[in-house]
């Protein structure tokens, strides 16, 4: 045994643990329970509840040597404290001999369940927790079958106070753990609820302004040990045991989070099975077991009665529903006539097994396939990004975090934690950006360059590892030195890069800079090393490794002149109706979406896709790690999964595809595709033993996040990990012409304006208008305040928001949150024009 290993008896059993280890932990590893319900393995202890009260034996020791002190019998004298003590707070140590089950820790134990249920309404049956409840499962095995407490006696709270449109509190429930507050304080640094008031007057109070004003909110309802906090959409909709739970990986942004889908025949709907909630499904080596809100509430489009739910044709102008096979009739014979000038369009929100048959129809018709997107990086993702063995969750003190153009928080909120708590264990984080993001506390350095400047940024970061003279025009903004040396000290470094303030060629020179920059401090080809691209789309790295990759010229351009567009999963004319204009008239269109969006307007052939919710398939995160997702509800209307759709053109055109499973598509991908060579949905079932332990029987000690057991997928290989060499390679900056004027850059907010956020009722406060943020300098000189409104062209278009002034705004730049139909992607010039209030306005 190591010195770091400590021997001592719990119950009779012995067993070996580090020493050090909380008491309550060494126990449950060794499959011993000890009843809790403050304590969770994820934050600090705090011995509130003493719930976990048990008898500790320490062995005497000899006060000069140390050595433990032996009865008549060479054993080792243990001496038992006069009161019992709480596992959860309590480290173990060599010799010990605990009892969590004699007499002494059992009435123990008895009396806090009875103290928590004087007030406590015993309203199991119709509670919502009821099925997953800890406290209604420790009170039947520890609980007094009566109450010595007059019912006089008992508190009666409010039984319905809404934190905020998203979390519901039963005050009369609660058991003051403060599980929900720690949460919102320790592990995601949103301190937005808080105990008011003393005794028995406890209660949980929000002081945030929406109410319960966090990204995180949902997870609190499932750490929370009663039915004190419940989500809006579940709260008294169904019972735990009459829900059915389907696996599934996150669709809103390329973290991947696994989650299940919980369902239920509703009569309400036909008795057809729809989702009544998203939990969180564990995966360490992702997501842990959490997930924001808009993973969490954003899941009701799928569900949706405005979705297509059966193939149309144009017929005199108008588009008329119709079978399948006249659909498909009708889209091979145009896609014939139109010969070879063939452009497919896919967006990054497709499957991979999607992705795959629309590069092979498209191909085989001799046409060209793109991606729907103006960010670079998935080549030299594949070439240098994580590999295996690789865990954001092993980072911590002697490694680097780089995260540069990008709000994590509203892009990827679970990297953004992530990293957050890689900062708090001791990696240094540097945050390169044009303005302030709430990543920035946590961070070592920060690094402030002017928006359009990140590829120069990180070329001077260069020039100080490598002592390029060439480079030495670029070393001009604080911080560049000092991150480069912590960089290139670093045992690991993670670089995130993003695109805020990026157009389609910067973007590719920022990741050839960050490309360079990993390989001359040499941390590329192993694991805990490399490139993480913060993708607005989930599934955009999956859609790279299929063979599709953003247009090289602008998407207008790509459309003149075409006599045939496919369109898969992307909008580009609800993106930009500008884009309309630059399409011939007689362009034969196909476009396979879920809802009638503006590029369905133009279309010729529409096919009806089936949801996330609807079929299997797989996606690969932004760490390139290939995840399974699974059915959960029967398909929409005559819907079918886009990859069978193409498939069945093809066979009508004679292109051989795969047509019979998504596994089967699979299969011709691990044929066709190196990477993925090894990747079949059996491996991708894998399994493996996580700490901490939740759902079923470890509910009380986790949580009601869903224990993985179909599967926590498989992380890709990168090329520079199999031995291939990665060669450098950066280009000089062009000039940037000298001008008046202001740019407005598209920025990220978590909750959108997307046709996957929209139909979420819940949301809809959450999401709200979008606003101009506009310095304080440019606000003075056009005479403008907070609430004003602008009329804001660009394009030849104009468009009105509300003014919100931000003194961290440079002059001469404007953000805007990226919104469909507004045609706005990239950077561009714009002309800002106040617009005078009415009378009415004035008056009021």
């Amino acid at each position: 045994m190591s010195s770091s290993q400590v021997k001592l008896m719990i119950d009779g059993n012995t067993l070996e643990a580090p020493r050090g280890m909380l008491l309550v932990d060494a126990a449950l590893r060794a499959g011993i329970d000890v009843p809790v319900f403050c304590y969770h393995p994820k934050m600090e202890p705090v011995g509130m509840c003493r719930m976990c009260l048990v008898e500790i034996g320490r062995p005497s020791r000899d006060r000069q040597s140390g050595e433990f002190l032996l009865d008549e019998n060479d054993q080792p004298i243990i001496n038992f404290g006069p009161n019992l003590e709480t596992a959860c707070t309590t480290r173990i140590d060599e010799g010990w001999v605990v009892y969590i089950n004699s007499e002494r820790a059992l009435e123990g134990q008895k009396q806090i369940v009875e103290f928590l249920l004087t007030s406590h309404p015993l309203d199991c049956p119709v509670c919502d927790k009821g099925g997953e409840c800890p406290l209604q499962d420790l009170t039947m095995l520890h609980g007094p079958g009566i109450s010595r407490f007059s019912f006089h006696d008992k508190m009666n709270s409010l039984k319905r106070v809404a934190l905020g449109e998203l979390i519901i509190l039963d005050r009369e429930r609660c058991i003051q753990c403060a599980r929900c507050i720690r949460f919102q304080e320790e592990i995601v640094d949103d301190p937005v609820i808080e105990f008011s008031n003393r005794g028995r007057s406890l209660e949980i109070v929000t002081f945030s302004e929406p109410g319960f004003d966090s990204y995180f909110s949902g997870n609190t309802t499932d750490i929370c040990p009663v039915g004190a906090l419940t989500t809006s959409d579940f709260r008294f909709g169904s019972r735990p045991w009459e829900l059915n739970a389907a696996a599934s990986i996150c669709p809103h942004c390329p973290v991947g989070c696994n989650i299940i889908l919980n369902t239920r025949r509703e009569v309400k709907m036909g008795g057809s099975e729809i989702v009544k909630r998203v939990l969180p499904r564990q995966n360490e080596m992702i997501n842990e077991i959490w997930i924001c809100d808009k993973g969490r509430f954003a899941y009701s489009y799928a569900m949706d009665s405005e979705r297509l739910s059966q193939p149309m044709i144009r017929v005199g102008g108008e588009l008329e529903e119709t079978s399948w096979d006249n659909a498909l009739k009708v889209a091979a014979e145009g896609l014939k006539q139109s010969g070879a000038n063939l452009l497919g369009l896919a967006g990054g929100r497709a499957s991979n097994e999607d992705l795959y048959n629309f590069k092979q129809l498209i191909q085989g018709l001799d046409g060209v396939s793109m991606l729907n997107d103006f960010m670079a990086g998935g080549k030299q993702n594949q070439q240098i990004g994580l590999g295996p063995g690789s865990n954001l969750g092993d980072l911590g003190v002697g490694d680097a975090i780089v995260v540069i153009a990008s709000d994590l928080l509203e892009e990827a909120p679970i990297w953004w934690l992530r990293v957050k708590q890689a900062a708090e264990r001791g990696a240094k984080l540097i945050v390169a950006n044009a303005r302030f993001t709430k990543l920035e506390k946590y961070s070592a350095h920060t690094v402030r360059y002017s928006f359009g400047d990140a590829p120069e940024t990180v070329l001077g970061m260069l020039h100080y590892v490598t002592g390029d003279s060439s480079l030495n025009k670029y070393a001009k903004v604080d911080g560049q030195e000092e991150s480069a040396r912590i960089i290139k000290e670093a045992t690991n470094a993670v670089l995130f890069m993003g695109s805020e303030g990026s157009d389609s060629e910067s973007s590719k020179r920022l990741v050839q800079a960050c490309g360079s920059l990993l390989a001359a401090t040499e941390h590329i080809g192993k694991a805990n090393n490399g490139l993480i691209p913060v993708w607005l789309k989930n599934n955009t790295q999956g859609a790279w490794d299929m063979g599709l990759t953003p247009p090289e010229k602008h998407l207008a351009e790509e459309f003149r002149d075409r006599t045939a567009l496919y369109l898969m999963a992307c909008d580009p004319f609800g993106d930009n109706p500008e884009m309309l204009q630059e399409l011939p008239q007689d362009a034969f269109v196909i476009v396979q979406e879920l809802f009638h969006t503006p590029s369905v307007d133009r279309a010729d052939v529409v096919f009806p896709a089936q949801s996330f919710i609807e079929r299997d398939g797989t996606l690969t995160s932004g760490e390139r790690v290939v995840q399974l997702f699974y059915p959960a509800v029967s398909p929409h209307g005559e819907s079918l999964p886009d990859w069978k759709i193409l498939a069945r053109i093809g066979a009508l055109l004679g292109v051989a595809m795969e047509s019979t499973s998504a596994a089967g598509v699979m299969n011709r991908i691990a044929e066709d595709i190196e990477d993925y060579g090894e990747i079949h949905y059996r491996e991708l079932m894998n399994r493996e033993d996580q700490w901490p332990p939740v759902g079923g029987k470890q509910i009380y000690f986790g949580g009601t996040a869903y224990e993985n057991s179909q599967g926590i997928g498989i992380r890709l290989s990168s090329r520079a990990q199999r031995g291939e060499a990665y060669e450098p390679v950066w280009k000089e900056s062009p000039k940037k012409p000298k001008g008046e004027g202001i740019r407005i850059v598209p920025i990220v907010k978590l909750y959108d304006q997307g046709t996957t956020v929209l139909p979420s009722l819940l949301l809809a406060q959450r999401i709200g208008q979008p606003e101009l943020v506009i310095g304080q300098e440019d606000a003075d000189r056009l005479l403008l305040q907070n609430g004003a409104q602008v009329e804001v062209q660009w394009n030849g278009t104009a468009h009105q928001f509300p003014v919100a002034i931000d003194n961290d705004i440079p002059e001469g730049i404007v953000l805007l949150p990226r919104n469909r139909q507004l045609g706005l992607e990239m950077p561009m010039a714009c002309n800002l024009t106040p617009v005078k209030p009415t009378s009415k306005e004035k008056g009021e």
